[in-house]
């Protein structure tokens, strides 16, 4: 496996691309990343600012917790990715605070973690207090994993952008993805390449190019709010990563997430707003009464934040029919799709075994058949 000398010099170019990735989200730069691992090289097409569609805002949970044992399996490799990755490049990609989870979800989900060899316990509401500061005293049932953490995203996705270098990033918007007797035809607004292998991970905008090489993905689109707020007092030492299902303070699906230095706090309800087929929301105003909802939660069950929103993120949500967290990964004549939710935490495990099938290792488990995180 190749390592790059300084820690933020970009990867030497080796040779021309036959491998092209289109996104530079942080699935798409994982998978990049993953590539150079390999000695493959690569480009990526991204007609944005990498990492700033569904992949923006300045924190995301790291958990191990889902219904699907193989899902866990998958976060735990991620997470290794994650260390090795941080080591590599000289920046913290995940805290060390740990993720905690309060409510019934932690009845269903301790025993699966458990039997997958998770750092994972019980927490009583001392240690619970001491672990989330911020929160309203809650004496229910509390779940610590002690890997998880708040994903450092900007740092991440600046470290990967910077280790790729900027002559592998083409900004231009891809149109079409086709595969021809030649090889796969990547068609953008200046330019036409062929390459032997694409990976396309354009979020929200995956399902229109899967289209371009015929298929129909059965992605559901909607739109959510996430805001943050700043702590009231001096930051915390400590301050691991929330979810919520308990009901006690009026909402059974909240998240929150640390930014660096603990000084603010991200927080939104798992509801989202429906789109309609051509991704465009019939009421745009229902992203409104969703922040209303999660600043009302953050009165009520956050004491320790102020109640008025420093900042506010609004992004496209994209998922599958058989679960909040499933992924799987279409292919077509040499192009592969990756689609899922909450893909942050996966990213770098998902990136290499997307590396590997473009090596030729197949897609072991990742094809839509196996229903990876189905609900329980």
């Amino acid at each position: 496996m190749s390592d790059p000398s300084p820690p933020t010099a970009p990867l030497r170019r080796s040779d021309e691309p036959e491998v092209a990735v289109v996104g530079a989200g942080i699935v798409g730069l994982s998978t990049a990343y993953a590539l150079l691992e390999r000695g493959i090289e690569c480009r990526v097409h991204e007609h944005g600012v990498p990492g700033n569609g569904q992949s923006g805002g300045v924190s995301r949970i790291f958990r191990h917790a889902h219904d699907d044992p193989r899902m866990i399996t998958a976060a735990q490799a991620s997470r290794a990715a994650y260390d090795e990755w941080g080591e590599r490049l000289g920046v913290e990609l995940v805290s060390g605070d740990g993720a905690v989870a309060i409510g019934p979800s932690v009845e269903s989900r301790l025993p699966l973690l458990q039997e997958a060899g998770v750092a994972v316990r019980r927490i009583d509401a001392a240690e619970l207090a001491a672990r989330v500061p911020l929160l309203a005293g809650f004496d229910g049932p509390a779940m610590l994993d002690e890997r998880g953490g708040s994903i450092r995203t900007t740092a991440a996705v600046e470290a990967l952008t910077t280790a790729l270098g900027g002559d592998r990033l083409v900004a231009d918007e891809v149109l079409a993805v086709r595969p021809t007797s030649q090889g796969v035809e990547v068609r953008s607004g200046g330019r036409t390449d062929v390459y032997r292998r694409v990976v396309v991970c354009g979020g929200r905008g995956t399902a229109a190019l899967a289209r371009t090489a015929g298929l129909s993905l059965p992605v559901e689109q909607s739109a959510h709010v996430r805001l943050t707020f700043g702590v009231r007092d001096t930051a915390p030492r400590v301050l691991a990563t929330l979810q919520d299902s308990s009901g006690a303070f009026g909402e059974t699906g909240v998240y929150a997430a640390a930014a660096p230095g603990n000084t603010a706090y991200a927080v939104g309800l798992s509801e989202t707003t429906l789109a309609r087929d051509d991704a465009s929301l019939p009421d745009p105003g229902a992203l409104d009464a969703l922040a209303s909802r999660a600043a009302a939660y953050v009165r009520r069950a956050l004491p320790g934040l102020d109640p008025d929103p420093v900042a506010v993120r609004h992004c496209w949500v994209t998922t599958l029919p058989w679960g909040e967290d499933a992924m799987a990964v279409w292919e077509a004549g040499g192009v592969l799709f990756p689609v899922g939710h909450n893909l942050f935490k996966q990213a770098p495990g998902l990136g290499r075994r997307l590396a590997a099938a473009v090596a030729g290792e197949g897609l072991d488990g990742l094809r839509p058949e196996s229903r990876l995180g189905h609900d329980a």
